[in-house]
């Protein structure tokens, strides 16, 4: 199963990103299940980076979405790959599942910017089982649910009838489908499958310390307002967002971001090995 590097890169500061990454690995191969860690390192893309190869992927890196992997390997540069380019060579690669933290979506103040994660369309054209914490609290969520809808992405909460906004585990948005256990998400998957239905399965599921909405609220407002005077945009946008919170949340935030990954890769996990049943 499949884990992103983009986390490691540019999600996380150091050494936690090594730190939790070695505690995500661990969790997936204390489940019985084989952890294939996905990036660019020199400008080869790689499904299966191996431990000492995470410092040296830290060298100068791109935060590499599909879009930017054959501009990254006829460079030769190092990459985190985003949800969108682990999504995609995880596919390629024939792995079924892949655990993340949030994925990206429809930003905020859609309207004046037209802001759309390449995660949503990725999601659309890869055939896995996604396990997130729903997408990141920076987001437009009910937008990033709608734009779902419309490239028929199923979501299913895992145990769960809200949508989780990262650190919040419900957003507000309530979902229509709940799978009570891992063998109901694998039969999910294998329906899909019978189907030849190309799209993937979002299981998503609160993470085990989650926060108060409106502590966060009040950050991403602040954080909003920061990366408006600034000028930043594009890819930019998020690691900006995240890092913001994470210096002015304290402590509390960032550990909730490393115990929700540390979560969601435990389940993707056990969804991998039913999968393999």
């Amino acid at each position: 199963m499949a884990l992103e590097t983009a986390v490691l890169t540019h999600g996380l500061p150091a050494p936690e990103g090594i730190e939790t990454m070695t505690r995500m690995v661990e969790a997936v191969r204390r489940r019985g299940a084989v952890p294939a860690v996905i990036g660019v390192l020199g400008g080869q893309p790689t499904v299966g980076l191996a431990e000492e190869d995470w410092p040296s992927l830290l060298e100068d890196p791109w935060k590499c979405s599909v879009r930017d992997l054959g501009i990254a390997m006829a460079m030769r540069r190092n990459g985190g790959a985003t949800v969108a380019a682990t999504a995609f060579l995880a596919a390629r690669a024939g792995l079924k599942v892949f655990a993340t933290g949030g994925i990206g979506g429809v930003h905020r103040g859609f309207s004046q910017h037209l802001d759309i994660s390449a995660d949503l369309h990725a999601l659309a054209a890869a055939p896995l089982v996604v396990v997130s914490a729903g997408a990141k609290s920076v987001l437009d969520l009910s937008a990033t649910l709608e734009v779902l809808e419309t490239l028929s992405v199923p979501v299913v909460g895992f145990r769960t009838g809200s949508f989780p906004g990262f650190y919040v585990a419900d957003s507000g948005h309530t979902l229509d489908r709940v799978a009570r256990s891992v063998q109901d998400v694998a039969a999910i998957r294998r329906a899909m499958d019978a189907l030849d239905l190309r799209q993937a399965l979002l299981c998503v599921q609160p993470g085990p310390v989650p926060l108060d909405q409106a502590t966060v609220e009040r950050l991403v407002a602040e954080a909003s307002l920061e990366l408006e005077r600034q000028g930043i945009e594009g890819k930019a946008v998020t690691p900006f967002l995240l890092d913001y919170l994470n210096r002015q949340g304290g402590q509390e935030l960032m550990q909730a971001n490393i115990e929700l990954l540390v979560h969601n890769a435990g389940l993707a996990a056990e969804i991998a090995i039913e999968l393999s049943r």
